[in-house]
């Protein structure tokens, strides 16, 4: 199909292929701006006895075009192009994440090094990376070997060396490989894709080592110097293969490649480019969090050491809040749960709680003390994440840095993590617990109790979890894409301003003065937290005054004069202190 001209595409149909649940939204052109209309949804066909993907599409699909009245779908099955009166759309893309997702094994030479690159370039594109297997990890070659078999990676990194380094250790790397042979997921009846993104100086005798059992694809080193990271062809060719081999052979996934207009992407591939695509476009630096039944995936996008902006992404497998929830009481323990319930709660009722949600993963909280519990869980889920994410998205590790007496006995040598909640500027949340919470005004509050935002943040929430549809279309369409995320997508739940530092209960942690819509001045005491209305079409000019020992983005004790939005929720005003839990 010819590339469309933006100018041409009036009616968007997206879905979002999950493992459950296929997601569909209608956008529409609607005078001049682009909106989101209507949504519907099927549960996704990918497992037996269906077996093909594509249904579970067309009829979620089909919902969209009842709700709608407009006909997309035709009586042969397809999606109906291009849009003519109340028939079709001018456009159709999905993103996918059925089936496991997409499940990459990583190797490297040196773990906190090039394999940490490797790890990035991953994550980046949306992967669940299984293993990390480096020379330096600890294992012996055969447990090593033993460790590649078990796994049944839909791919493989490779990385290892920077270009015209030493080639020895990454054909070592090669040589552990090859013999172990690696099955892909989806059978045994094709080629492991295997992607060496290593010392340019090394693919020869790399590619001489594997046989025909490999599908190798060569692309620009990861790490091609110590100071340097260089992601972006990994990225692509991780894509790339995702579409030739992952999804043609999972069920009916080469029918839903030829059914979309663009290409498929992994789902959280997509909601990792619309928040850099709100980052770019706004300035500014941003979080988004997704909390699932099973794993929580951190997103986050934060000027790097030379101003450019920086994406990580990190998945924490083991944190989630049905099948992983017992994961998430054990790793936090019990007391810091309960730190968050206002009631009294038995703990052996809890545990047995915390066993029926683990096997009946679909059930809601019946109870006010039984939601209570569920947030309290949340919070403790998010706030693990973060921290893991945190240690993930640092500076390089091995760069040589500026160093002083101090640093010489601190044993840093780069990796310093990049995520400053005081330069924070926007904040997203989605998931189940976290969109469908009973108040906003909960929301709002587990996303601070969780990330602890410093100084003035603004608190949104992804609607209906439409972010990986908008980022596949800020590919195709970046206005549109653009439009839809501030008018449909995000419900801005408001701003905090929260002062770093701690005093004592009681006493004064800042005062404030507010112009324009909301006309207030006031002190907020430490301890003390108090929530303004404020609309979210209304905005004011704020004052604040910390005082000694408290910083809110200028340093301890420094006036801070800015313009800040309201939302759902409103103003925040935070004098708890950071951290909250001075022993975290």
């Amino acid at each position: 199909m010819p590339p469309l001209n933006p100018d041409d595409i009036n009616v968007i149909l997206a879905t979002d292929c999950g493992s459950t649940t296929t997601k569909a939204i209608l956008i529409e052109k609607i005078d001049g701006h682009y909106r989101q209309t209507y949504r519907g949804e099927a549960p996704t066909t990918v497992e037996e006895p269906v077996a093909d993907v594509t249904v579970g599409v067309i009829n979620a699909a089909t919902e969209i075009g009842e709700l709608a009245g407009r006909r997309l779908i035709d009586e042969n099955g397809n999606i109906i192009r291009p849009a003519r009166g109340k028939d079709g759309c001018d456009i159709y893309i999905s993103t996918s994440s059925a089936g496991g997702g997409l499940q990459i094994l990583v190797t490297g030479v040196v773990k906190e090094m090039s394999a940490a690159s490797a790890e990035r370039a991953a994550l980046g594109a949306g992967a669940i990376v299984l293993d990390l297997i480096a020379s330096n990890d600890r294992r012996r070659p055969h447990e090593q070997i033993q460790r590649i078999r078990d796994l049944r990676p839909d791919m493989v990194v490779m990385a290892g060396g920077t270009d015209g380094g030493t080639v020895k250790h990454v054909v070592q790397m090669a040589e552990l490989i090859a013999p172990a042979k690696p099955k892909p997921r989806f059978g045994d009846n094709y080629q492991m894709p295997l992607i060496y993104a290593g010392n340019k100086a090394a693919a020869d005798d790399v590619s001489k080592t594997f046989d025909e059992s490999v599908a190798l694809s060569v692309v620009e080193n990861v790490r091609p110097s110590l100071e340097r990271e260089n992601l972006a062809p990994a990225r692509d060719m991780i894509h790339d293969l995702f579409l030739e081999h992952v999804m043609a052979h999972a069920p009916g996934y080469d029918k839903l490649i030829a059914l979309a207009d663009v290409p498929i992407m992994p789902t959280p591939g997509a909601v990792g480019d619309i928040l850099q695509a709100i980052a770019k476009a706004r300035g500014i630096n941003c979080v988004g969090v997704d909390i699932g039944g099973a794993t929580t995936d951190v997103f986050s996008v934060f000027a790097g050491a030379d101003g450019a902006p920086v994406f990580n992404r990190t998945v924490s497998a083991n944190l989630g809040m049905s099948y992983s929830i017992s994961n998430v009481c054990s790793e936090a323990g019990m007391p810091n749960v309960l730190r968050w319930v206002r009631h009294k709660m038995d703990e052996r009722e809890l545990r047995n709680r915390v066993k029926n949600k683990m096997i009946r993963p679909t059930t809601i909280p019946q109870t006010l003390e039984a939601l209570e519990f569920e947030q309290a869980v949340a919070r403790e889920a998010l706030r693990l994440a973060y921290k893991q994410h945190k240690e993930f998205a640092t500076t390089l590790k091995g760069v040589q840095q500026q160093r002083t007496v101090g640093d010489t006995f601190s044993q840093k040598g780069g990796g310093e993590s990049i995520v400053n909640n005081m330069t924070l500027n926007l904040l997203v949340a989605s998931g189940g617990v976290l969109s469908h919470a009973p108040r906003m005004e909960q929301t709002a509050q587990m996303m601070i109790d969780a990330f602890e935002p410093e100084g003035i943040t603004e608190l949104a929430k992804d609607s209906i979890f439409m972010m990986p549809h908008l980022g596949v279309l800020a590919s195709v369409h970046p206005q549109a894409a653009m439009e839809v995320f501030e008018k449909d997508c995000l419900i801005a739940l408001g701003t905090v301003v929260a002062a770093k530092g701690s005093g004592r209960r009681g006493k004064p942690c800042f005062r404030y003065r507010m112009t324009g819509a909301l006309e207030r001045s006031g002190e907020i005491n430490v301890g003390e937290q108090q929530i303004l209305e404020l609309p979210h079409s209304e905005s004011v000019q704020i004052e604040l005054e910390p005082m000694r020992g408290f910083d809110l983005g200028n340093g301890p004790g420094k006036r801070v004069t800015a313009t800040v939005r309201g939302g759902t929720v409103g103003l925040i005003l935070d004098g708890r202190g950071r951290p909250l839990w001075p022993d975290h």
